[in-house]
Parts: structure tokens; sequence; C-alpha cells
């Protein structure tokens, strides 16, 4: 390092140890070795090397990695701006922030993408609109800053460009995201609109754009509405031009978060060849990264769809591995409230823990109560361990946030489930037949309609419908499919178990 040293700030950092305006700073020779190691890099440090530098030669817990960055941390205080000099890299280790640099430069060396929501115009000519557009913007912020799929930059950051015309690009660039969202507040007349794009950081291009209308006087429920749609639809937008860009890499530059997003257009293919290549591009992706709780979590519900569809097995024991995989997920969710969603079906169909299934997936659904997924996963845990009348209200609304999402036949089958188990059986065809349109492969929309026709006497449709069921699944028994769906309130299943027997499914 020499006695020239590195420069950060106030500090300089020598062989001789670190000072502060020229007086010493004591951290030990152990934080000088990880300081040093910090301040030599470019960028992130990774853990591992990090534990070679402050323990060289010797095998410790990375708990030990912890306390002495929290120490050096306390020892260099907090910078001008309000942040740590030494900054966490989600699943890569940390990195020393030198001169303006703002942490929002992080997300350039993490996988997840990075979103900057930008002042919204006021076009009306009115400053009293201001505090109206400001609050929009301040609620869009909060409610996508629940997704942990993306990164947010805060509004301090991003507040900087208000009253200024910026071009997007130049603003990805400062701030370090890949998506920028920007808008406008117009009054007209009586009424209020609201215009919200997702712009490309890097290449300008529109990814999504909408106008917003409602009255005046009523701003408040403009900006609620506002709010849940924008956030509602960014994120899949975001994951959706992801996987686009995912897929242009070469194979031999995949990363497991690269290969969680090439998984995520097969989790849509319900049929048993296409889960298994889910399953593989999973199983690599948690080999790479044993921390990474959504792809735990998205492998997890494909282990467990073998068991709830009753599929032939993909490893020696699916249900038991999805449920260690669950566990896994929960314990590395990090707040992601997807994760919590999605383990609690898992916990709910492989493991019988209903009781956990719903605490998880009440917890999930109080962290993010604007995501698509966690409600439309709340609505299947109600459906099977709780209040029917609540699961119809949860899977309506995930019905309402996603009605062209391609996740969104697992609510609209939902619906038709719970009126089977009403007893409503016209209705439950009528939901089955819409979720149907969507996926042609799912199923679950097959019992629907095969037994809610079977129970209103219609045996030609319910029997066309079993011989297209029985095509995709030849030895499928009545048996087989109620060992694997949950058991707390067996009246659930009836109307459909019996409603298949009529139609002719064999018992066994």
């Amino acid at each position: 390092m020499g006695q020239t040293g590195t420069v950060f700030g106030r500090f300089i950092l020598t062989s001789e140890g670190l000072a502060r305006d020229g007086k010493p700073v004591a951290v030990g020779q152990r934080g000088l070795a990880l300081l040093g190691a910090l301040a030599a890099a470019e960028g992130a440090v990774g853990k591992s090397a990090l534990m070679d530098a402050g323990w060289p030669g010797t095998t410790v817990e990375e708990g030990n990695l912890t306390v002495q960055i929290a120490a050096l941390r306390k020892a260099l205080g907090p910078r001008d701006d309000g942040q740590e000099w030494i900054v966490t890299v989600p699943r890569v280790g940390y990195r020393l922030l030198r001169g303006s640099e703002t942490k929002v430069e992080e997300t350039r060396h993490s996988p997840l993408p990075s979103l900057a929501v930008l002042p919204f115009q006021n076009l009306s000519g009115n400053p009293d609109q201001e505090y109206f557009a400001d609050g929009v913007v301040e609620d869009i912020i909060t409610a996508l800053s629940r997704f942990r799929s993306f990164s947010v930059v805060a509004r301090n950051s991003s507040f900087v460009y208000k009253g200024r015309a910026v071009d997007v690009r130049e603003v990805a660039r400062q701030l370090g995201v890949r998506y920028v969202l920007e808008g406008s507040v117009r009054r007209i007349g009586g009424h209020l609109r609201v215009t919200a794009q997702l712009v490309d950081g890097m290449t300008g291009a529109h990814l999504w754009a909408k106008n917003f209308d409602g009255a005046a006087e009523d701003v408040f429920d403009v900006q609620d509405k506002i709010t849940e749609q924008v956030a509602g639809t960014v994120q899949p937008k975001i994951q959706r031009a992801e996987i686009d860009r995912a897929r242009v890499k070469r194979p031999d530059h995949l990363d497991a978060y690269d290969l969680y997003l090439q998984s995520i257009p097969k989790q849509r293919l319900q049929h048993m060849s296409g889960n298994a290549e889910l399953c593989e591009l999973l199983l690599k992706a948690v080999e790479l990264d044993p921390h990474f709780g959504r792809a735990l979590a998205d492998l997890a519900l494909a282990l467990n769809m073998r068991v709830s569809m009753g599929w032939q097995p993909f490893t020696h024991d699916d249900g038991a591995k999805a449920v260690e995989f669950a566990r896994r997920a929960i314990l590395n969710a990090d707040g992601n409230a997807n994760v919590l969603a999605i383990s609690a079906i898992v916990l709910m169909h492989s493991a019988k823990d209903y009781d956990q299934a719903v605490q998880v997936a009440h917890t999930a659904l109080e962290t993010n109560p604007g995501d698509m997924i966690v409600i439309l996963c709340a609505g299947i845990i109600e459906l099977h361990c709780g209040d029917l009348q609540r699961s119809l209200a949860l899977s309506h609304r995930a019905v309402e946030l996603g009605p062209t999402d391609a996740g969104v036949h697992w609510a609209l089958t939902a619906i038709a489930h719970a009126h089977m188990a009403l007893g409503n059986f016209q209705e439950a065809i009528h939901w089955a037949e819409r979720s149907h349109i969507i996926n042609a492969e799912d199923d679950p929309t097959f019992w629907m309609l095969i037994a809610g026709h079977a129970q209103l006497g219609h045996l030609n449709e319910a029997r066309g419908w079993l011989a297209r069921y029985a095509a995709m699944h030849p030895d499928m028994t009545v048996a087989r499919l109620r060992a694997a769906q949950p058991e707390r309130f067996p009246d659930r299943m009836a109307a459909i178990l019996d409603g298949l027997r009529l139609a002719g499914l064999p018992e066994s």
C-alpha cells in the first residue's frame, strides 16, 4: 500500500494505519487488513476474500466478519451524505465507497435490476398541484420498495432532478439504475389526469405507459389507485425486461440470477416435461448460490407441483425436498414477500403444516399487500386452510391487479374451486373456462371443468373434458389426486372428487 496510502473522504489509509484529519483512528490490525482489502479493490470484495485477508490460513465463522465490519463502520462514522463508508453488496460481500459516490451505484454490482422514480411533472400550471404530484411519487416509491426482486433509489436521490428537463439515459447513468419511472400530472376541469411511463435507462425505449383519471376532489382516492396499479404493473414489466436481457447471454456467462430469470417462463408450463426443465435450472441456481431465497422458493414450488398434481417424481422424494427447500427459502427470504408466500403454499401442500402455512402467508401479505403473487398465494391458502369468502376476495383482488399476467389463471381457478366447494357449480365452470383460455395445460382447471359439468348432470361435456385430461395423464386416479391435496378441510375437495368419479375417472 505504501506510505502515500489510499485517501477517501477525510481518511488516509497507509501501511502504518488509518488517520482522519491527520489523527490516528483505532481500528486494530484485523480491521486494518479488512480495510486494506476493501481499499485495494475497484468494486465489491467477496466475503471469502475478506475472511482470507483478515484471518489468513484460518477457518472462521462468517459472523466474525460481520462483527469486524460493524466495528469498522463505527470507527469510520457516517459519510457527509449520511451513508456508511462500507456498504453491503447483496449476495456478494462489501464495498468501500469513495469520493462523491452514492450507495445507489452499488446496484451496478448487484445482479438485481434497479429503478429510479423521478418527480412527476406538474402540467396544470397550478402550484397547488405540486403536493399531489410529489405525494404520488412518494407513495409509489414506498410501494415499490416492498418488492425485493429489484432495488429502488431513495427519494432524496431521485428528487434532485425535480424541476429539471432531463435525459432519462443520463439520469440512469448518474444514478446507476437500469429503469426509470417518470410521469406527469394535469388538472383538466374537475378531473385529474396522471400519466406514468416506465423507460429502459440503457436504451431510452418505453416499456409501459398508462393514463390514470379521477375526480379532482377525490385526490387521495386517485393517489391510492395510481400507487396500487403502478406498483402492481411495474414489477412484472421489469421482470419481463430482465428475462429478455438474460436470454441473450452466453450459457457460459450465466450466474444464479440469470438461471433464475430463464426459469421464469418455464413456470408457466403446466406439464411434467416443462416442470422438469424448470427444476433443472433452479437446481443449478441454488447450487451456485445456496442462499438465493427466490430460487429456493421457486424450486420448492416446482417440486411441490409434481406432488400436488400427482405427477411422476423428479427426485427420490419430491415432497420432502420441496419442504426442505421451502424452509431454506424462508430463512433466506430477507423480507421478500414473494418468497414467503410461495413457501407457504409448499408448507401447506407437502408438509401439511397448515398453521405455519397460514402464519407465513399472513406475514407475506402484511409485508407487501400490493403484490399480485402474494395476494394470489394468500387466496389459495385461505381456500384450503381458512375462510372461503376471504379466499374469493383475495383471488378476485389478484385478478384485478394482474388481469393479463400469465399466472392469473391460478387465481381464476382458485375462484372456480371456491365455488365448487360452495356448490355454485355453474359459477365454477364460468371461472374455470376463463382460466382455461389463459392456460390450457393447467390440471386443476380441468378438474373444475370435469367436476362442475358432472355435478350439473352435463355428463357428455364432463366426459369430453375428462378425455382431454386423461390424454395428458392416462394413469391418473381419484385416489392419487385426493392424497396429493391438503386435508385440513376435506369438504373443500369433496365436490370435485365426486364429480371426477361421476365423469368416469377411476378410483384407484
